[in-house]
């Protein structure tokens, strides 16, 4: 058989150790191909559909040689299955009929198969044929294995990336705390209410808020960046004990801005402009202050037009400023605090917010036990005088 038909040169590159499962109900064509194929591949054979879907379940082979006319499950009805299931559907399917007429090959080709061989056949041709898709198979492995390794690897880098801005943001966010060390863990609450109100929000009926999980992660680890533009402020007045001037208030508000442009110039060095976590970085540092009756600053914009991460950053803002504890405020208690965010629904807050909030007071109580500001211990005190 081999000296008088020599392979082509792509039949020495096919992988001699593949696995090749020939269909047919007929014995003597079982007998012939496994007599053309196994000094080459690893051949395994079976006399029905059934019997065929049966060793493939067992072990996936890496090529089917398929007859079509057969009892019960025709060859056609084979290859339909095995295309349909996933632990299968890559396998490649060659044809080997006696139907000769185009209608029998477009069928073949519809229902998956990769090559269609007639009865009778040349030994040759069916040598070369499976060689061909044995090959061609090879190379899908490979790019698939590569695609593997590579998917790998950017994620990889993408979780080093995620480490980097993740360490940069805990950095800006410790020096904007360091400053304002009345604060505590305010950022730690706000974040975590943030997260909790937009998560309500996305759950009701009829959402059309645009909010999905990634987004709202984004605005939850964007949200400790809105007072940022504190670390622009004077100390004398950040650090003020007592009530602010009018004066000292105008400059308070100026942290707004200065938080939107400091975010702004890091997105541009970054090359990040597009990216959804600055984006909501900027938007929060910048409308936190913003009211729904257009009062706020420093824009001045009204309902809607207030982007949402910030309208969700102003109620969780004010809520954690009303029940902590500050040098010229004694703290109020949750239902006080959220007596008064409820009678500034529709003036100072986005109504749909206000809603979030009282339909998860619970685990915003929970949040700011958590997160409680506790007093330095006297040793670290004493350290830090020094």
């Amino acid at each position: 058989m081999n000296q008088a038909h020599p392979l082509p040169a792509m039949l020495a590159q096919a992988d001699p150790q593949a696995s090749i499962l020939v269909v047919d109900d007929t014995p003597a064509n079982l007998s012939l191909l496994s007599s053309l194929l196994s000094p080459r591949w690893r051949v395994r054979l079976a006399p029905s559909g059934a019997k065929a879907l049966e060793l493939v379940r067992r072990q996936a082979p890496d090529l089917i040689v398929l007859d079509v006319m057969m009892p019960e499950l025709d060859g056609y009805e084979v290859c339909r299955r095995l295309k349909a299931d996933p632990a299968t559907r890559d396998i490649p399917v060659l044809f080997l009929t006696a139907l000769s007429q185009p209608e029998d090959e477009t069928r073949g080709f519809e229902c998956g198969g990769a090559d269609f061989i007639h009865k009778p056949f040349n030994p040759a041709t069916v040598l070369s044929r499976v060689a061909t898709q044995l090959e061609a198979k090879q190379w899908r492995d490979t790019l698939h294995r590569r695609n593997a390794w590579l998917q790998e690897e950017l994620q990889g880098r993408l979780a080093e990336v995620e480490q980097l801005r993740d360490a940069t943001l805990h950095v800006m966010i410790s020096f904007a705390e360091f400053r304002d060390e009345d604060t505590g863990f305010h950022v730690r609450r706000t974040q975590e209410y943030v997260r909790t109100l937009a998560h309500w929000l996305a759950a009701q009926p009829g959402n059309t808020l645009g909010l999905d999980d990634e987004g709202i992660e984004d605005i939850a680890k964007s949200a400790p960046l809105h007072d940022i533009g504190k670390v622009a402020i004077p100390d004398g007045i950040l650090l003020k004990p007592g009530r602010l001037t009018p004066d000292e208030m105008t400059v308070m508000k100026t942290h707004a801005m200065q938080g939107w442009e400091m975010l702004r110039r890091a997105a541009e060095r970054m090359g990040h402009q597009g990216n959804r976590f600055l984006r909501y970085g900027m938007e929060i540092a910048r409308h936190h202050h913003e009211r729904w009756d257009g009062a706020g600053y420093p824009d001045g914009l009204r309902g809607v037009d207030i982007p949402l991460s910030a309208r969700l950053m102003a109620v969780a803002d004010v809520y954690d400023a009303l029940i902590s504890r500050r040098p010229y405020k004694d703290p109020m208690d949750h239902d006080a605090a959220v007596a008064h965010i409820v009678a500034g629904s529709g003036g100072h807050f986005d109504p749909a917010v206000v809603q979030a909030l009282l339909a998860n007071q619970d685990t915003l109580q929970r949040i700011a036990r958590q997160w409680s500001d506790q007093p330095l211990p006297d040793s670290l005190v004493a350290a830090d005088l020094r």
